[in-house]
Formats: C-alpha cells, sequence, structure tokens
C-alpha cells in the first residue's frame, strides 16, 4: 500500500460516511481525495488529466441529482416549492436525532404543505412522501456513484510493491 492509496481512502471512507449526512459535501470530499492522491503518486498529464476531468464532470453531475432528487419527488407527489424547503430544514435537524435523515425532511416537508402552504392532511401528506422518495433516490444514486468511483480510484492508486515503509 502507498501512501497516496492510504490518503484516498482516508477521503473517501468520510466521504462515504457523508453521503448519509446532508451538511458534509461528500462527493467533493471524495474529489479532493483523488486529486490530492494523485498529486502525491506524482500527476501525470496521461492519464490523470482525463480521470480528473471525468471526475470533476461526474462530481457536478452527482451535485446535480442530489439537488434535484427532493425536488422531482415533491413535484412527482403534488409538493410545492416550501416543502423542498422544508425537506432541506428538517434533513438538517434530523442530524440531531435518530432516523433524522428520514423522519427530517419528511416531518419538514409536511409542516410546510400543512403551516405554509396551507394544503389539507392528505395532499400534504402524499407532498411529504414524494420529498422523501425524491430524497432517498438521490442518496442511492450518489451512493453507488460514489463506491464505484472510489473503488475505481483504489484500484488505479493500488501498488503493492511501494508500501508506506519502504
Amino acid at each position: 500500500m502507498s501512501w497516496p492509496f492510504v490518503v484516498f481512502l482516508v477521503f473517501w471512507l468520510i466521504g462515504m460516511v457523508g453521503t448519509f449526512i446532508p451538511v458534509l459535501p461528500a462527493t467533493l470530499i471524495i474529489f479532493v481525495g483523488s486529486v490530492v492522491a494523485t498529486l502525491m503518486d506524482g500527476f501525470q498529464p496521461w492519464p490523470d488529466l482525463p480521470f480528473l476531468i471525468s471526475f470533476a464532470a461526474i462530481t457536478l453531475l452527482i451535485s446535480l441529482i442530489d439537488n434535484f432528487a427532493s425536488a422531482w419527488g415533491a413535484r412527482r407527489y403534488g409538493g410545492s416549492r416550501q416543502a423542498g424547503w422544508g425537506a432541506l430544514a428538517g434533513g438538517l435537524l434530523g442530524i440531531f436525532i435518530p432516523f433524522g435523515l428520514i423522519v427530517g425532511p419528511l416531518a419538514g416537508a409536511l409542516l410546510a404543505e400543512l403551516l405554509i402552504v396551507k394544503k389539507p392532511f392528505p395532499e400534504a401528506l402524499r407532498a411529504a412522501w414524494g420529498t422523501l422518495i425524491g430524497l432517498l433516490t438521490g442518496i442511492a444514486a450518489k451512493l453507488v456513484l460514489h463506491l464505484l468511483i472510489g473503488l475505481f480510484e483504489l484500484w488505479r492508486l493500488w501498488k503493492p510493491e511501494a508500501g508506506i515503509f519502504s
């Protein structure tokens, strides 16, 4: 194992945990880890530059998926823009309670629909459910992409002959 491998592994593990914590920019953490590890490994314009450019594009794509998934879910199930903001606020507050990453966005969207938009309970519940479906879809997509990117980068950095202590 080489130092670049270990450095990226640490960044990747933090990013994987961050996939489930809304305040951590998980994808950006993984990307930065990849850049740092690539520089430590002796940056070569070929093949490192195309890889990093591709990874930067994927990072932007993942960010878009994350932002649009909740909004898509809310709209698909009749939610308002306020439901999306309520889901975001509930998700941030949910960090501090057990199962908060699921309960928080659901409660936030529901409360926004009931108290701000003044929808009847069944409609508000449907919109909150859609927000939650979108949120979970976005998290699942991020998780898969983070896993694939991380495994590829670990494979790319794996050099068994280059030990940390050698």
